[in-house]
């Protein structure tokens, strides 16, 4: 259902002083874009700390939308969707994403240098060689 020939999805979170706004322009994007979701999802989330290094919660309100992979299309939009949350303060979801930047990567997660200095040398998955790879962490 999700991939390459199936469904993208782009999960954001940003912080609750401007979220009503930076929802709405997300949403302005995906129609600027041409491109409906087919399953969206708006939640708040809580005030706890979440204490993991690539711990994605954050308080703030999390949207979550759906799109068919369109090729070039659909990726310039998860691209503009990660853009805008990342200049509202936000976050973007790296567990369930196929494409994300190395830029939006260190962007949502500004800690993960910590964990990239525990990481096995000798181990490495696809989305950390994406990532942290592209940054010059890794060797």
């Amino acid at each position: 259902l999700y991939g390459p020939k199936g469904l993208f999805q782009h999960q954001s979170v940003v912080p609750y002083g401007d979220a009503e706004a930076v929802v709405r322009a997300l949403l302005s994007c995906a129609r600027a874009h041409g491109q409906g979701s087919f399953l969206t999802v708006l939640k708040r989330f809580g005030d706890l700390p979440s204490p993991g290094l690539l711990s994605f919660p954050m308080p703030g309100y999390t949207l979550t939308l759906d799109f068919p992979h369109l090729g070039d299309r659909t990726l310039r939009l998860m691209a503009d969707l990660d853009r805008l949350t990342i200049a509202a303060g936000g976050r973007v979801n790296p567990y369930k994403d196929a494409r994300m930047s190395a830029e939006t990567f260190a962007a949502s997660f500004p800690g993960w240098r910590a964990l990239e200095a525990q990481r096995d040398p000798a181990i490495m998955s696809d989305f950390w060689r994406r990532t942290a790879g592209r940054l010059g962490a890794t060797g």
